[in-house]
C-alpha cells in the first residue's frame, strides 16, 4: 500500500489554502494564571464500559489545556455568527459592540460551539472581524451518531476592533456529498467582561496586501502570524518531506526544513519555527484523534514578532512593504497560509515617536538534509538560523531600546520502506527569543527569554490482513523567565505531551475496521503564578481518566 500517512487513508485538514484570505474544550491563546489548588480525582469509566473496539459513537472530544478563566462581575455576550458549513461558502455577517458592559473590559472571551454528525474529513476554519484574524481552528472527525465539541479563547488584545461596528467573516471550508455527508453546525459568541480594562494594544492593524502604515507615535509594534501548513496536500504533512532525489511520496526541495520569516521592506525582520500541528485525520489514523486531539489543534496560536526594533522606520507616515514567507516550500507550490495582524501601543503623550534600527544581525541559514538508501531508506536533516535586531525609539518617557535575538534548530530522522509500509520520524524543534527592553521610566532593564521546544515521535506501520497501526508522541513545551534589573519576577514552564497507539484494518468499509486505540494527554504549566495539571486518558473511544491536580 502506497503512501500510508501522507495520502492514502484521510486528506487530513483539507481547507484550501488559498481558500484562507486573510486565514471538546480547549485552551486559550494566553495561558490563564494556574489554579493552586489541588481538585479531585474525577469519576472514571469503569473496565466493562470499555468496548472491544471502536463502534459507532464515541465520547465527544476534549483536551486536557486549561479553561480560559473568567473575571466576576457583569458580562455581555454578543452572538459574532451561526452557520451550517457545507461548502466553501463564507458565512457573512456583522458585528455591533455590546451595550451595558462599557467600551474597556477586563476580559474578552470568544467561544466556539460546534457539532456535526456523520462522516467528514477534518476542516480548517478562522473567524474575521473587521478583516482582523480573531481565531483559527480545525474541527475534530465525527462519529456516525454524532459528536459536539467547544472551544474557548482569551481574544482581549483585539479589544480595540471590538469597539466599533464591523463586517464578520467565518468559514470552515467543507465538502458535503453522497459519502462525506457531515454538514458543520457553529456557533461563535464572545463574552465581554465590564472591568478596568488590561494593558492591550492601542490599535489592531491589518495588512493593506503587503502594506502596512503604523500611527506616527507607535512604541511598541507586534505582528501575529496564524501560519499553517494545510490544503491536503504534501505542506500538510511539511515534516515527511524529502528531496527529489529520495523515493518517496511527498518531495521538496531540499527537505522538510520549515522557517516562517517576516520582513519589512524587503530586510530580514524576524524567524520562528512553525509548530508542528497534527490535524485531526494526521499520521493516516483518525482513531487517534476522535476524542484528543493533538496539542493546538483547535486553537491554533499565531507565531508573534517583536518588530519595535523598526518602529523608528516605520513611524515615518508612509506605508511600508511587510511580507511573510516560509522557508523550504517548493517554489510555485501553495499549501501554507499566513495571515497578519499587527498590534500597537502608542505614547499617548507624542504626536511623533521618532527612532532608528541600530543592529541587524542575520547568521547564514542552515538546511541539511542527507539521504541513506537502503531496505530502509533514511534522511537526516539539520537545520537552523539566528537573528538579533535592536532599535530605540525617542518616547515621551525617553530613549527606550529594544533588543530581539532568536535562535532556531530543528533536527529530524525519517525512515521508510519501499512502498511506505513503515513510515518513521522522530524530530525536534527549539525556538529560542530573548526580549530586552532598556529604557528611562521603565524601572531597568526588562528581560523575558522564552525556550520553545516541540516533539514528534511516531510511526506508522501497515502489516498483515492490511493492520495499519500508529504509535505517535507529540509534545510542546516551553519556558519563560522574566527579569528587571537582573533579578528573576516571574516565570512559569509548561509541558503538553500527547501519545497514542491506535490500529484499524485498512482499505474496508468504516463498518469493518475492528479499530483499537489508546490515547492520552498530560497538560502541566507551574510557575510564579501558581499551578495546572490535568491529564485524560482513552481506551476504545471511552474516556477513562479525567486527573486533575498539582
Amino acid at each position: 500500500m502506497k503512501r500510508p500517512i501522507i495520502m492514502s487513508m484521510l486528506a487530513g485538514a483539507t481547507l484550501v489554502a488559498s481558500t484562507l484570505l486573510g486565514a471538546g474544550p480547549a485552551h486559550s491563546a494566553q495561558a490563564p494564571a494556574p489554579s493552586t489548588r489541588t481538585p479531585a480525582l474525577a469519576p472514571a469509566p469503569q473496565p466493562a464500559d470499555v468496548p472491544a473496539e471502536f463502534g459507532t459513537d464515541w465520547h465527544d472530544p476534549v483536551a486536557a489545556a486549561p479553561p480560559v478563566t473568567k473575571p466576576a462581575g457583569t458580562s455581555c455576550e454578543v452572538t459574532l455568527a451561526e452557520a451550517r458549513f457545507r461548502d466553501f461558502t463564507p458565512y457573512k455577517g456583522t458585528y455591533t459592540p455590546p451595550g451595558g458592559c462599557g467600551e474597556r473590559w477586563s476580559k474578552v472571551v470568544l467561544r466556539l460551539d460546534g457539532k456535526v454528525k456523520g462522516r467528514q474529513y477534518d476542516r480548517l476554519g478562522y473567524v474575521h472581524v473587521g478583516g482582523v484574524e480573531i481565531f483559527r481552528t480545525s474541527t475534530p472527525q465525527p462519529s456516525p451518531d454524532g459528536i459536539e465539541w467547544s472551544v474557548e479563547k482569551d481574544v482581549t488584545r483585539y479589544s480595540d476592533t471590538f469597539r466599533a461596528g464591523h463586517e464578520v467573516e467565518m468559514l470552515i471550508g467543507n465538502v458535503v456529498d453522497d459519502t462525506y455527508t457531515g454538514v458543520i453546525d457553529v456557533r461563535v459568541t464572545l463574552t465581554f467582561y465590564a472591568g478596568r480594562q488590561v494593558a492591550a494594544p492601542d490599535r489592531v492593524l491589518t495588512l493593506d496586501g503587503t502594506s502596512l502604515t503604523t500611527p506616527r507615535n507607535s512604541e511598541r509594534i507586534i505582528a501575529e502570524v496564524y501560519a499553517t501548513g494545510s490544503g491536503g496536500g504534501c505542506e500538510e504533512y511539511w515534516y515527511l518531506t524529502v528531496p527529489a532525489a529520495a523515493p518517496y511520496s511527498c518531495q521538496s526541495d531540499n527537505g522538510p526544513y520549515r522557517e516562517v520569516q517576516i520582513k519589512v521592506d524587503g530586510q530580514l525582520a524576524g524567524i520562528a519555527a512553525p509548530f508542528p500541528t497534527v490535524w485531526t485525520g494526521g499520521w493516516s489514523n483518525p482513531f487517534l484523534w476522535y476524542v484528543v486531539p493533538g496539542p493546538r489543534a483547535f486553537d491554533i496560536k499565531p507565531i508573534e514578532y517583536d518588530l519595535t526594533p523598526f518602529a523608528g522606520i516605520l513611524n515615518d507616515g508612509r506605508p511600508h512593504r511587510v511580507e511573510v514567507s516560509v522557508v523550504g516550500v517548493p517554489e510555485g507550490q501553495s499549501g501554507w497560509s499566513t495571515p497578519v495582524n499587527v498590534l500597537v501601543w502608542q505614547d499617548a503623550k507624542s504626536a511623533h515617536v521618532g527612532g532608528k534600527l541600530t543592529t541587524h544581525k542575520a547568521g547564514d541559514l542552515a538546511d541539511s538534509s542527507t539521504y541513506t538508501p537502503g531496505s530502509e531508506h533514511r534522511l537526516d536533516t539539520e537545520g537552523g538560523h539566528r537573528l538579533t535586531v535592536a532599535g530605540h525609539v525617542d518616547t515621551s518617557h525617553g530613549r527606550v531600546t529594544t533588543t530581539v535575538s532568536r535562535t532556531l534548530t530543528n533536527t529530524s530522522t525519517h525512515r521508510w520502506t519501499d512502498g511506505e509500509n513503515v513510515d518513521a520520524l522522530d524530530a525536534a524543534w527549539t525556538d529560542d527569543e530573548t526580549v530586552t527592553v532598556d529604557g528611562r521610566g521603565r524601572g531597568g532593564t526588562h528581560t523575558t527569554r522564552t525556550e520553545r521546544t516541540y516533539t514528534m515521535d511516531g510511526t506508522t506501520t501497515l502489516g498483515a490482513a492490511d493492520r495499519l497501526r500508529t504509535v505517535l508522541t507529540l509534545g510542546d513545551r516551553a519556558t519563560v523567565a522574566e527579569s528587571r534589573g537582573g533579578r528573576r519576577t516571574a516565570w512559569s514552564r509548561l509541558d503538553d505531551t500527547y501519545t497514542g497507539d491506535a490500529t484499524y484494518t485498512a482499505n474496508v468499509p468504516r463498518d469493518q475496521r475492528h479499530a483499537v486505540g489508546t490515547t492520552s494527554e498530560r497538560y502541566r504549566i507551574h510557575g510564579s503564578a501558581g499551578c495546572y495539571d490535568r491529564s485524560l486518558a482513552t481506551v476504545q473511544g471511552v474516556l477513562t481518566e479525567e486527573r486533575r491536580g498539582c
